[in-house]
């Protein structure tokens, strides 16, 4: 084989993970849970590379820089070190999702990437192992290696392999998202860097990790029972909490722009009119809102009243990463 092209779909955490307690290995400070999505993801295919001695990184038709090239590469030796083959590769990845903007373009990303990896070097790691290969690029990463609603699972210590991805769920009843485009743009604030300023400053942070044990103790069962509102109504608070931790930070920092908050309030006035419909955010100012997909175009529309349809996207539940060729 010379070649291989894997897609991988974005997750959104309905239980976020914020905070890394090794930034080596990626190992989070909690356990998290997400919904894969089937509209939004990355193709990245993986060629062995006769045009140079050395990795090379293509994205979105754009050569990339070294730094770039060096992340990649960084990821990539691990599957080298893993099958003993160390040649260079190429890596062309597109991403069918606006990069670094909160929409888990990393998560769809190294999730993709490493599938190749994992075909490429013949490595034949199970999803569950290579969940805690992908993490080591994006911690995201680690649950857009399943499809439906998958936990992370923080793990001990710092045993890497303790720390792995599975799914609980195929997601496969009536439950869906509409995405609300508040901006497509490449944000400020990294979540790295947010998530490290929220960690070191705000005096918040030091309840998180219990607060997202009792939110995930709940929703488990929840999803189990397909109970939607409890579902949204825990995954509303859990990203609201996040938030308030960033927002207390020293000095404070948001992601939040106007028009997020825009969003928040026609999702409050939905529920008002009856409708039953639930705001996550991520780091970032895009507005995802759960709901059930039998009823995402009625939602769909009572936001055209303040957003253009172009700026809204409704997507089902998504599967995990698949081979293109």
């Amino acid at each position: 084989m010379d070649t291989t092209t894997y897609r991988a779909y974005t997750n959104i955490a309905l239980i976020k993970y914020w905070g890394k307690r090794n930034k080596e290995l990626f190992l989070p400070v909690t356990s998290s849970l997400s919904l894969t999505l089937d509209q939004f993801y990355t193709e990245t295919t993986l060629e062995w590379n006769s045009q140079s001695n050395e990795d090379t990184f293509t994205l979105d038709g754009q050569i990339q820089d070294i730094n770039a090239i060096e992340k990649v590469s960084r990821f990539i030796n691990m599957f080298r070190d893993l099958s003993g083959i160390h040649r260079p590769v190429h890596v062309n990845s597109t991403n069918h999702v606006p990069t670094a903007a909160g929409l888990a373009s990393s998560a769809s990303a190294f999730a993709a990437l490493a599938s190749a990896c994992n075909d490429l070097f013949e490595t034949n790691l199970s999803n569950k192992e290579l969940s805690t290969y992908a993490r080591r690029g994006s911690g995201s990463a680690t649950r857009s290696l399943f499809g439906g609603f998958t936990v992370w699972h923080k793990g001990i210590g710092n045993e890497s392999d303790s720390s792995f991805a599975e799914m609980i769920d195929e997601a496969d009843w009536d439950i869906g998202m509409l995405v609300v485009m508040i901006n497509k743009e490449q944000k400020k604030i990294s979540s790295r860097v947010g998530m490290e300023h929220t960690i070191e400053t705000s005096p918040f942070y030091k309840l998180w990790p219990e607060t997202v044990a009792e939110d995930l103790e709940a929703i488990i069962p929840a999803i189990e029972n397909r109970d939607f509102p409890t579902i949204g109504q825990i995954a509303e608070h859990n990203a609201m909490k996040m938030h308030a931790t960033i927002i207390a930070a020293d000095p404070s920092m948001t992601y939040w722009e106007p028009e997020s908050l825009t969003a928040m309030n026609i999702v409050r006035e939905l529920r008002e009119a009856g409708i039953p419909c639930y705001f996550t955010m991520d780091a970032g100012p895009n507005v995802k809102v759960l709901c059930r997909l039998s009823q995402a175009e009625e939602i769909k529309k009572a936001f055209e009243k303040h957003f253009s349809s172009d700026r809204l996207v409704i997507t089902g539940p998504g599967k995990a990463p698949h081979k293109i060729s």
